[in-house]
């Protein structure tokens, strides 16, 4: 390995106690989570001029293949062409404005609008209308009205939409580093096992801020400290123009934090991280070549428990033929937490990935909002099918078993946003551990303020 390797950003990273005291505000006014002014600014000044994260390419395999984006009052359609790209439009007809298309689906041979039977095809043009022949375009023009594209384009499995049709390129807004630093983990080579969206009663922001921080683990996920020990001095930060990243090493909590109970608490993973499930095995075999005869388990220096789930994940990847190459030996392990402004979080390690997408909800009320869960996985070819998961809609609150930590989260938030809601209460108070939110809402802060470009 040489320390060229993008995931080695870790090793000269900032700690808690480089960052600056004063750097980001940490007081954060409760108002831009409950009033409706601010829903109205952040639609004209976030949602109409950044990328957002869409779907996943995987919900278009083919030719015509087809979905809704629906962001606030705004709707738009994501459709793959003849040429396989996937391109954007908004979804309307121009000629009395009806919406087009509803849900998802295919129209390999073009998008015909249901009121008046006007026709496009998959990019767009406009091919005829009901009574052309009798001349009822005459006086149109009709290369000129063609449906409004709007910026598309993807990323690591992603379809990213931007409704400014002049906005810059993705991988401009998302930065050079960002995309170096992403691209090994082969995010666009991962299945698609869990696909949830689900309407919240709290604000958008409640979700990302609850997601971009560890401060909360002990009062809302007890369970977790059971198996991951929580150490703020060791986590490390890198902060970009719009999106950051963090990391706390993984380590294993025990009773005594003993071999053993650390060889227990790894056994005892897939309760919490069913996807470590595929790795277990190997790390077995390599725990049972440092055991004598007698059982007692004898590391050599330099040989933890970590390295060796280390070492079994990178063996059990490689051996079902995905390319871990390009990460490091701490990404077997380690989850990093992406904030990708506005609404994307992500932790990802090698071989996975959850993502959590938060969006306005299109009612304007500032006190919900929706969630978007997406796992991906790699998997070898033959076993794609059987787990692949389909684009869910929860409609009945409390209806879909989220695990466990995400059901803590999803009870958690409307607590937040119902004392959010008490007037005497201006503002949030926030601890350094949670620098990340503080960040992001800097970012924030200077979209509202017009001064983005």
């Amino acid at each position: 390995m040489t320390t060229t390797q993008p995931g080695y950003w870790f090793d000269n990273a900032l700690a808690l106690d480089d960052i600056e005291s004063g750097r980001y505000r940490m007081d954060i006014s409760t108002g831009r989570y409950v009033d409706a002014d601010v829903v109205r600014a952040e639609h004209d000044n976030i949602w109409m001029k950044v990328w957002q994260a869409a779907g996943r390419e995987s919900e278009l395999p083919e030719v015509g293949d087809w979905k809704e984006y629906q962001l606030l009052d705004q709707s738009f359609l994501l459709i793959r062409g003849r040429d396989h790209r996937v391109r954007g439009f908004v979804n309307a007809c121009r000629h009395r404005g009806n919406v087009l298309c509803k849900g998802s689906g295919n129209a390999k041979r073009g998008i015909l609008c249901q009121y008046h039977l006007w026709s496009y095809d998959l990019e767009g043009k406009l091919k005829g209308a009901l009574r052309e022949r009798e001349n009822v375009l005459t006086q149109l023009d009709k290369e000129s009205l063609g449906l409004l594209e709007v910026s598309v384009d993807c990323f690591a499995g992603f379809i990213f939409l931007n409704p400014d049709p002049n906005a810059a390129p993705l991988r401009e807004f998302l930065g050079a580093e960002v995309v170096d630093l992403l691209e090994p983990y082969r995010l666009d080579q991962m299945v698609t096992v869990l696909d949830v969206r689900e309407a919240l009663n709290c604000n958008w922001k409640v979700v990302m801020d609850a997601f971009s921080e560890g401060y909360h683990i002990s009062g809302i996920h007890p369970q977790l400290l059971q198996v991951v020990m929580i150490d703020p001095s060791t986590t490390r930060y890198r902060f970009f123009d719009k999106h950051s990243v963090s990391c706390a090493p993984f380590e294993v909590a025990g009773k005594k934090y003993g071999l053993e109970e650390q060889i227990e608490g790894i056994m005892g993973l897939p309760e919490t991280f069913p996807s470590v499930t595929a790795v277990l095995p190997r790390f077995a075999e390599l725990v049972g070549e440092y055991r004598d005869e007698a059982g007692v388990l004898n590391l050599p220096e330099g040989v933890t428990p970590r390295t060796l789930l280390q070492r079994a994940t990178r063996e059990t990847l490689t051996g079902m033929g995905f390319d871990v190459g390009g990460l490091t030996d701490a990404q077997m392990s380690d989850n990093n937490g992406w904030v990708l402004f506005p609404n994307f979080f992500m932790t990802v390690r090698a071989g996975e990935a959850t993502v959590i997408l938060a969006q306005p909800h299109e009612s304007g009320d500032p006190n919900r909002c929706y969630w978007h869960i997406l796992s991906v996985m790699w998997l070898p070819e033959e076993h794609r099918e059987a787990f692949a998961a389909a684009h869910l809609e929860v409609t009945e609150a409390g209806s879909f078993p989220y695990f466990l930590a995400l059901q803590q989260d999803y009870e958690q938030m409307p607590r937040q946003q119902r004392g959010l809601r008490n007037t005497r209460l201006e503002h949030m108070s926030l601890v350094k551990e949670e620098v990340v939110i503080a960040h992001f809402h800097s970012v924030v802060d200077r979209y509202l303020a017009g001064a983005a470009q």
